[in-house]
């Protein structure tokens, strides 16, 4: 089996909880002080050595593609100013090796069918599977981490954490067998249970190894409310014939698909950023010390 070289970013969703902001912009444009969600997870695949990233977007996407293309106007008036620096930051967002594919979601229809939309460009390879608003800060970054699993092991890699039993109901959780340190083999899998009846309370995350085989799943399912088709469903069926590992990633992960996620990682982010970290650790600082009152 080939190494992972695709990483698929299903961005055909709506971002409602962030409405108004993502009326007319994608949620995965939103910043982390000075750089976008779906830039922190391109970078996560580049460093695990992907090279192709897939991006299946939907309407109001746009943003998305002009940010990874080349953008002549702004490079032309940042030269004419004899800003250096900034222009090569900006012609260098991604290394040159690295091919952006973009594919057209026509619906949103679950991200088992995001996942489907992606099949023409992953082809019969295994890939990975990067949700952009998980941010997850890891060192080695967490898709490194789960490339090495899969090198090694050779099958699809999940990664999960474990989250409080009142939240199961929002995550696919999994019930295991131990495999090694931090390691475990899946032995079920099912979508956002009741707290009451979820087999445990290790949760899926945005992170994702697939083989190609899950396709073959995805394509079979039934849709379940509302017309979706759900990748937890799809993991299940493949459950049955091949081996799935569970990886509990070492990092830090901060859910910015919700506002109090998206802030903690805006402020952790800005406290250690080269530019405005060591003001704004003062600035908090005097907040801390004033009274409420």
């Amino acid at each position: 089996m080939n190494q992972v070289r695709k990483a698929v970013f299903p961005v055909g969703g709506l971002g409602t909880r962030f409405l108004p902001a993502t009326k007319a912009s994608p949620k995965e444009m939103m910043p982390i002080v000075d750089k976008p969600l779906i830039q922190y997870a391109v970078e996560e695949a580049v460093a695990a050595g992907m090279s192709d990233m897939i991006f299946v977007t939907g309407r109001t996407k746009r943003a998305i593609e002009d940010h990874f293309d080349k953008a002549y106007e702004l490079e032309g008036e940042l030269a004419l100013r004899r800003k250096t620096e900034t222009l090569e930051f900006v012609r260098n967002l991604l290394p040159r090796h690295i091919h952006c594919i973009y594919i057209r979601q026509a619906e949103a229809l679950g991200l088992g069918h995001a996942i489907l939309c992606a099949k023409p460009a992953v082809g019969d390879e295994p890939f990975a599977v990067l949700l952009a608003d998980d941010l997850i800060d890891g060192e080695p970054p967490v898709m490194k981490q789960m490339t090495e699993v899969f090198d090694y092991y050779r099958c699809s890699v999940i990664g999960v954490q474990d989250v409080p039993r009142v939240e199961t109901g929002s995550y696919g959780i999994v019930r295991t067998a131990p495999v090694a340190d931090r390691l475990e083999r899946i032995e079920a899998i099912v979508e956002k249970p009741k707290p009451e009846e979820a087999p445990t309370t290790l949760g899926v995350v945005g992170r994702y190894i697939l083989t190609p085989r899950v396709f073959r799943h995805l394509e079979n399912l039934i849709p379940g409310s509302g017309g979706e088709i759900q990748l937890t469903d799809g993991i299940a069926a493949l459950l049955r014939e091949e081996q799935v590992l569970a990886h509990r990633y070492r990092g830090t992960r901060y859910d910015c698909g919700a506002k109090l996620g998206y802030l903690k990682a805006t402020v952790e982010f800005g406290l250690r950023h080269p530019e405005v970290g060591a003001e704004f650790t003062r600035y908090l600082g005097q907040l801390a010390f004033q009274d409420p009152a």
